[in-house]
């Protein structure tokens, strides 16, 4: 059933469509992973780190609801259910427990970079059929690379 009707011919929502659904489960698996470690991180850079993985969190969480509601606005229903997350996202799993300040700033350099490179297949996939998904999708890239390079200079 589709309520909401797109104003792109079907080829260009498919293709959008596809790279939203992607940016939705990688913006809400690293905003997950973010936590996860920020919850469990130890070593003497604790609280600069904790505070720094806070707006990786608060940027990946307005990414997402922003990527699912444009979704929503074409007409393609977003999926962000845990379960989808879990079988979709291009992120590595995170291990539990306590973990090392400065293994916390590797893990989230890999995210931030993977989650990075899949973006910047988007921005290129979205050019011709949706510059307006391209802009907000180079917007979110842009923030998520200013995080990486804030958590790249933690391990210098």
């Amino acid at each position: 059933m589709t309520v909401v009707k797109s104003p792109l011919p079907e080829q260009a929502r498919k293709t959008v469509g596809e790279a939203l659904q992607g940016a939705l489960v990688d913006l809400v698996d690293l905003s997950l992973l973010a936590k996860q470690v920020h919850w469990n991180i130890i070593g003497p850079r604790f609280r600069s780190i904790h505070l720094q993985l806070d707006e990786v969190v608060s940027a990946t969480r307005t990414g997402s609801d922003n990527v699912a509601e444009r979704a929503a606005a074409l007409g393609i229903s977003p999926d962000g259910r845990a379960g989808t997350v879990a079988k979709t996202s291009g992120i590595d799993t995170v291990t539990d427990g306590w973990v090392k300040d400065s293994e916390v700033v590797e893990i989230v350099v890999a995210a931030l970079g993977s989650v990075i490179t899949r973006m910047r297949e988007r921005i290129t996939a979205t050019d011709e059929p949706d510059p307006v998904t391209q802009d907000l999708l180079i917007g979110i890239t842009a923030e998520l690379e200013k995080q990486h390079w804030m958590f790249q200079a933690e391990n210098v």
